[in-house]
């Protein structure tokens, strides 16, 4: 089995990011890297979307941006501005064909489908690989999105919906979310925050029709793209081993009151290519505590009061729509912080903290 100085586990978004990371900044000039990643061909499967609050290498990758967007439970709405702050949606398939041509002019970087084809002993392993020991009686973010095109002219290309709480909830927490590329094309999908132990949940190819037809009130479209998954609302365990890194949903990089990854990843790729020479020896990159720690409560009054987080959702964007995104992006200050929870329901929050 061949050695090499680095090996990638996972070549999906963590992966690849990191990897290119490391190329374009000349630190694969005089080491080798592997790539494991068994998927056949990369092809668009995956639709990453974030506010953007950093600068990240793919720009050329974004499919839409919008300034304004919605956010509605029943009977109720707001319109809000995010101008300085403005929502990105990156298309996976032009993400693969950026990195992989940049990649692919280095023979230093390989790629294999089995891990048991190369030899691990040596080198440095970044690992982007959930372990995830049981799905049972956990929280996860599970959805499906499908790219319509409709016949004529609908949606305001300009407005982004970010939540549409204005469904059947079945004692979870679910909302849809639109996307409108176009005039005539948008990415509509259903989102659940559950535990993923009832099937009524998981019907999302009626769901959508039945969202798309009678709530949206679309009758002529026809369906380009869909897309599917689930995101682990906590932490995959981590066992420590000296020669493996973590990265993205391993790495503990999703944010588990959101689920937002793609530009935590980014800024782990960062940390890992400015410090890879001695990266044995420094701090262990992670989203900060604070987060962590109000993700925790946070989680727990969704788990014990879903029937009012509509409602939480809708409430915490009575701040300005900067503050609220900074904090869902964890880019917040302490003054931001207390904005948010000042508009949180104080009495459910304090019997979650003293849980």
């Amino acid at each position: 089995m061949r050695e090499f100085d680095y090996i990638i586990i996972g070549g999906g978004c963590a992966g690849l990011s990191l990897a290119y990371e490391l190329e374009t900044h000349n630190k694969l000039k005089d080491k080798t890297l592997a790539i494991i990643e068994p998927r056949l061909e990369y092809k668009r499967d995956k639709t990453w979307s974030f506010w953007k609050t950093i600068n990240h290498n793919f720009e050329d990758c974004v499919k839409k941006s919008w300034d304004n967007f919605s956010i509605n439970i029943p009977n109720k709405i707001k319109f809000l501005e995010c101008n300085e702050l403005p929502y990105q949606s990156i298309d996976s398939g032009l993400f693969y064909k950026k990195i992989n041509s940049i990649l692919k002019q280095n023979l230093n970087i390989k790629f294999y489908k089995d891990i048991n084809e190369v030899n691990l002993n040596n080198s440095l392993v970044f690992n982007s690989v959930p372990s995830i020991e049981s799905e049972e009686n956990q929280l996860w973010q599970h959805f499906k999105g499908i790219e319509i095109e409709t016949t004529k002219d609908f949606f305001d290309e300009k407005m982004m919906n970010l939540m549409d709480f204005d469904c059947q909830q079945y004692d979870s927490v679910h909302f849809f979310y639109t996307l409108p590329y176009s005039k005539n094309k948008a990415l509509v999908e259903t989102t659940w925050l559950s535990k993923m132990n009832n099937d009524l949940e998981k019907d999302y190819d009626e769901q959508l029709k039945n969202y798309i037809e009678n709530h949206l009130n679309i009758k002529n479209y026809k369906i380009n793209y869909k897309e599917n998954g689930a995101i682990p609302l906590f932490y995959p365990s981590n066992v420590n081993e000296k020669n493996k890194i973590n990265i993205g949903t391993a790495g503990h990089m999703t944010r588990l009151s959101t689920g937002y990854t793609f530009l935590n990843i980014q800024d782990h790729s960062r940390y890992i290519r400015k410090n890879i020479d001695n990266i044995d020896k420094i701090k262990k990159y992670g989203i900060k505590k604070k987060y962590q720690f109000l993700d925790k409560i946070f989680l727990r009054v969704l788990t014990n009061h879903t029937n009012q987080m509509p409602n939480i959702f809708f409430k915490m964007f009575d701040n300005s729509p900067k503050t609220v995104i900074k904090f869902l992006s964890n880019k917040s200050n302490i003054f931001q912080d207390l904005l948010i929870i000042l508009k949180m329901p104080k009495w459910l929050f304090i019997k979650a903290l003293l849980k």
